[in-house]
């Protein structure tokens, strides 16, 4: 078959009724010729309620809807992004998710039946923060459950309702407003991704706190529980006092926050009760000086090589501690000698971890120091200190208590420095975080050493590995995953104390004397999933039992979100559900997503991939970079500097909107650019006017219809084949830069060409393809070549196009056309070169710098391009010189000559090559202009 389509219907299922065309065969080299049928072509073209009307036929078609019959070597599968739905999208989605879908639409039209699913994120806090701001309520999960809640608000105009003035509720109320809300955000996605066009099939949605994705999140849980790839310790992590949760790892943002250094004194005791000088540590957090455990130098520093292996009293509440050596110690920071609290950072968890230091805890999980004198100070000088001025104070308000008291006592050496210290924030957070101790459950990533079955497993090296199998697009972007498993230094904390989330699908024993018995968690069966932990009582059980000695607790905790997306291709693939669908589209195709959540979303569905299924979850990876705005800082709702899309899509046109975002380079920052989408509108309206210019051609202008024949043979005029010759070239770059994953590569060669057609091929055959008038039955061959030639090209271009701007591509179809443009083959190159029979490209450019040199006298003279020329000499580089010779017919009328034009070899230096290739007009003589219409 012709590669030029004889239908653009979608391979036939259930979803999709049969369109047909007949194709009639011709003598064309490449076998069946296409006879198009132009039904109708408009008298003016808009790209006006285009979005609209082919939303609605898309959807009626099934254009888009994934093939089950289609196996696995003949699908394209994408593990779409799902949207967090706790509030509007943003402009850097559109941007993003156009991305994918010229994918997606490529994809498509290489046969591949692309399963292109849309999930919405609704799982954890942004959605929490937004029912309470919207609602005007907060969680209180000791409350009971108000059937029939209304809450005190039903949307606050964008203003935070303050803390004090929110309705406390049950955890199943405040459930259940989560769910109401993330329905009504659902629906506006939904709509502005069918605005923009996104080629998603929408019987293919999900939600991360569905019973399904529940399910497969506990499921999956479960397993690493039983392959002893989850655990729960009693261990120090990072909280966020203001939300109440811990936080992982890669939920961390690095932020400067103000403080001062305080140089303070801690006491050595010498020979039989004598005193010698005390040892100066520098502090930002003195409030911690009841927690600290050590002092600790590098081994290295000849300034404390005598204190190694001696103790010290901590000032104020005299702890005795010892004085210890470790590598982390920054010689070069302060005073090279640090003060070890448990626990002020990560290096003081380090500290603690590897030299086995005791645990001396003071800040609670609510901010605040434990309110109860610790045992190690009880005794001790500073016992009324810590109870008067201490206990129950916020770390801020303790700190200043602890100054005051250091001034007192003589050992706080001269006044507070001032200085900009690096803090670890929750990324969602205000507050700097605590690290405080706390049971939590954690699922190994590579972070810690792994012992199974008496084996040291290295997970670490294990996930490297992965990495260097994935394809990253662009490949520079691999650094980033490979710089954040080598940097990891702890395993993925997925437990969190929030409420609305997938529950932790465990309980657990309470023992006869009324102690929780942690390590024998008791699990549901699969069948039972999902299950609620804090609603449901286990197998066995019953609901009296709930909290009493023989009985059971459910964990309270809901799991991280990340540990439900982490699983979004096993859910979208039916993992465990659907075993034909999971055969048919896993591992995946490609995965499509950010930059900057390469460290949390993108590892982390690796390391559930790899222990459960031990492979990759996809091929390839597609990374976007982000949207700036006009002062070059990116685009983000928490800095308020984010643009609605939809006013966008509205005043722009979709199509404009994408060819903006796909102007951009997978990895690349890129700003955004009004100017940009005009020039999209721009070249949408163009296709439209030169797609009719093209097939207005041979169209009875009674009944506006009339048939095109796609006949390769036909093109039998040099220029009309050096035009096919340099598409050919297009097509093949552009298939190969679309195969490589640059999609704006691919654009910029299709738009560049298509900009060339029409400013020089339109023009230089507009005469030749008119036939002066005469019938369809007495139109010479180069006038059938010039129509012939456009007609196929306008088939290509349209398909080049169409993953960019599909609405005014589509339209175009429909003029002349049977189905869907997004299902007609992507074009090849060998039926284009077929009929070009070896032409050469340089002919069009040279007849089209040719035409540009004549019409540069009539700018000079500033006279219309109606005006004739009456005689004139165009001399021409050598190079050139074939193609203008070939072309010399369509020149002389596209440029309007009457007389004689000569054509002479250019002498060196006679033009410029950067304008018109060189060519110049040395003489000519200009007739008089055409008389102006009058107007009305």
């Amino acid at each position: 078959m012709s590669d030029f389509p004889s239908t653009g219907a979608r391979a036939q299922s259930d979803a999709a009724p049969a369109q047909t065309s007949a194709p009639t065969t011709g003598t064309g080299q490449a076998g069946d010729v296409v006879r198009a049928v132009v039904r109708e072509v408009p008298d003016k073209v808009s790209t006006d309620g285009l979005e609209q009307k082919f939303d609605e036929r898309w959807s009626a078609e099934g254009t888009f809807a994934f093939d089950r019959t289609a196996t696995r070597e003949q699908v394209y599968s994408i593990d779409t992004p799902p949207p967090t739905v706790s509030g509007s999208l943003h402009v850097g989605h559109v941007f993003s998710y156009t991305h994918t879908d010229v994918i997606a639409r490529f994809q498509r039209m290489r046969g591949k039946e692309v399963f292109y699913p849309m999930g919405w994120d609704d799982n954890g806090l942004p959605t929490e923060r937004r029912v309470q701001n919207y609602y005007g309520v907060r969680c209180d999960p000791s409350l009971p459950y108000v059937e029939g809640f209304e809450p005190p608000h039903a949307g606050t105009e964008g203003k935070a309702v303050k803390p004090a003035d929110q309705v406390p509720i049950s955890r199943r109320n405040f459930i259940e407003l989560c769910e109401r809300l993330t329905a009504d955000d659902e629906r506006q996605f939904e709509e502005l991704w069918r605005r923009l066009g996104l080629s998603v099939d929408w019987s293919q949605t999900y939600q991360t706190i569905d019973a399904t994705s529940r399910a497969a999140s506990q499921r999956a849980f479960l397993r690493n529980l039983e392959r002893g790839e989850a655990y729960q310790a009693e261990a120090p992590g990072l909280w966020d006092v203001t939300f109440q949760t811990a936080v992982a790892q890669a939920e961390l943002e690095a932020r400067e926050y103000p403080g001062h250094y305080h140089r303070v004194a801690f006491h050595r005791t010498g020979a039989a009760g004598t005193t010698t000088e005390p040892v100066y540590i520098e502090t930002t957090r003195p409030e911690l000086l009841p927690a600290v455990v050590a002092l600790i130098a590098h081994p290295d520093d000849e300034r404390y090589q005598h204190l190694f292996g001696t103790t010290v009293t901590s000032p104020l509440f005299g702890v005795e501690i010892p004085v210890l050596a470790h590598p982390a110690a920054a010689m070069d920071k302060g005073a090279g000698i640090a003060m070890c609290c448990t626990f002020g950072d990560l290096t003081d968890v380090q500290w603690w971890r590897e030299l086995q230091l005791p645990t001396r805890s003071v800040v609670g999980r609510d901010g605040r120091l434990h309110r109860e004198t610790p045992e190690w100070i009880a005794d001790g000088p500073g016992a009324g200190l810590y109870a008067e001025g201490l206990a129950g104070k916020t770390t801020f308000s303790a700190r200043k208590a602890v100054v005051e008291a250091l001034v007192d006592s003589g050992d706080l050496d001269g006044e507070p420095k001032p200085t900009q210290r690096m803090t670890n924030f929750y990324e969602k957070g205000d507050k700097p975080l605590e690290i405080v101790t706390s049971r939590q459950w954690y699922i190994r990533n590579g972070g810690r050493e792994w012992s199974t079955g008496g084996t040291t497993r290295d997970l670490k090296s294990e996930l490297l590995a992965r990495g260097k199998e994935l394809d990253f697009h662009p490949d520079f972007m691999r650094v980033r995953y490979e710089n954040w498993v080598g940097g990891l230094n702890g395993d993925w904390l997925v437990s969190r104390q929030r409420f609305f989330g997938v529950a932790v699908p465990v309980w657990y024993p309470v023992l006869d004397s009324g102690e929780i018995d942690h390590d024998h968690p008791i699990t549901p069966s699969a069948a039972e999933l999902p299950v609620d932990p804090t609603s449901q009582a286990p197998a066995g059980y019953d609901e009296s039992q709930r909290g009493e000695p023989g009985g059971f607790v459910g964990d309270a905790d809901v799991m991280d979100t990340w540990a439900t997306s982490s699983l979004t291709p096993l859910i979208v693939a039916g993992w465990e559900r659907d075993t034909d669908l999971f055969e048919r589209v896993y591992p995946m195709d490609l995965r499509p997503q950010g930059q900057d959540i390469i460290r949390t979303w993108l590892f982390s569905t690796v390391v559930r991939s790899h222990l459960e299924c031990g492979v990759l979850p996809w091929k390839n990876a597609a990374i976007s970079g982000w949207i700036l705005d006009p002062d070059r800082k990116k685009m983000s709702k928490s800095k308020g500097n984010v643009v609605t899309p939809m006013d966008l899509l509205v005043e722009h046109g979709s199509d404009a909107v994408r060819y903006w975002a796909a102007a951009a380079r997978l990895g690349t920052d890129a700003a955004f650019e009004v100017g940009q989408m005009k020039i999209g509108r721009r070249l949408a309206i163009k296709v439209l006017n030169a797609s009719k210019f093209a097939l207005t051609f041979g169209v009875d202008p009674e009944t506006g219809a009339g048939e095109i024949t796609l006949d390769p043979a036909a093109v039998t005029v040099q220029l009309d084949r050096a035009m096919l010759a340099g598409l050919a070239d297009v097509v093949d770059q552009a298939t190969a830069a679309l195969e490589a994953y640059d999609h704006t590569r691919a654009l910029e060669l299709t738009e560049s060409y298509f900009w060339a057609f029409c400013d020089d091929y339109l023009e230089l055959v507009k005469d030749r393809a008119y036939g002066a008038g005469a019938s369809a039955d007495a139109l010479s061959a180069e006038t059938v070549s010039a129509r012939t030639a456009l007609a196929l090209a306008l088939d290509v271009m349209l398909r080049l196009l169409a993953p960019y701007i599909p609405f005014a591509t589509e339209e175009v179809w429909s003029w002349w056309r049977t189905g869907s443009v997004h299902r007609a083959p992507w074009p090849t190159a060998e039926p284009l070169r077929s009929a070009a029979v070896g032409a050469d490209p340089l002919d069009l450019t040279a007849a089209g710098n040719a035409l540009a040199a004549l019409r540069k006298v009539k700018s000079a003279a500033k006279v219309s391009m109606r005006t004739p020329i009456l005689s004139g000499t165009v001399a021409v580089p050598v190079a050139l010189l074939p193609g203008v010779e070939s072309a010399i017919g369509d020149v002389r009328g596209a440029g309007r000559v009457e007389g004689p034009l000569e054509l002479v070899e250019a002498t060196e230096g006679q033009g410029d090559p950067d304008v018109q290739g060189g060519i110049v007009v040395t003489a000519s003589e200009l007739g008089e202009p055409p008389a102006k219409k009058p107007r009305g």
